[in-house]
């Protein structure tokens, strides 16, 4: 495949009034672990560890979004940081069904960004094309970190190339943004890679 300027790409396609946009409030790590968990051992969370987390998830969807990504359907190959990924997801507005995902994704170590660029086709670890579900929109993310190192946020933006802005969407990304926990993926990260019981208060 050509080498892609993710970045790029995912600017234009958040810039183009057709598309289908969301960007969900950025969440304050440490501030949410101490309103809402009752946590096994102290644990002061780090922008160091909030973007080990982004880079391990994006190689291993399956570990760290198991509510989305279907069990053993994940995949990735390709060298370093620039890489393609594969995975059975949920339909954003038919959650009971799934749908092939492709992505073509780069890690920005420096910016702690992950660029997720989703493509109709790819050509598999062996070569042979690969087709991506056509039940929704192609969409784009963006995974980023921000913040202080002792006051890490969690950002989080898609971007659907659509025909028009698809209210549908929209809505059940206002759901999410409602959601008063952290992302499920930050709570998988502290109790199976930190070692740390966590519970909801």
């Amino acid at each position: 495949m050509m080498p892609l300027d993710h970045e790029m790409i995912f600017r234009r396609a958040w810039e183009d009034p057709a598309a289908t946009r969301y960007e969900l409030p950025a969440v304050d790590v440490n501030q949410a672990l101490a309103d809402r968990y009752d946590l096994g051992r102290p644990l002061a969370f780090t922008r160091t560890l909030l973007w080990d987390l982004e880079a391990r998830k994006a190689r291993r969807p399956d570990l760290f979004i198991p509510y989305v990504v279907a069990p053993g359907s994940a995949e990735s190959w390709g060298e370093g940081d620039v890489f393609v990924r594969r995975s059975m997801q949920r339909l954003w507005l038919e959650p009971d069904t799934y749908g092939l995902v492709l992505e073509q994704t780069r890690l920005d170590h420096t910016n702690q960004i992950v660029t997720f660029i989703g493509a109709a086709e790819v050509p598999a670890r062996d070569g042979t094309p690969l087709r991506a579900g056509t039940a929704q929109p192609l969409f784009h993310v963006e995974h980023s970190v921000g913040g202080a190192e002792t006051q890490p946020l969690n950002r989080w933006r898609i971007v659907h190339l659509t025909r028009a802005p698809d209210r549908r969407l929209i809505a059940t990304f206002d759901r999410i943004a409602a959601n008063p926990w952290l992302p499920e993926f930050v709570e998988i990260y502290i109790r199976d890679v930190l070692g740390i019981t966590l519970s909801r208060l």
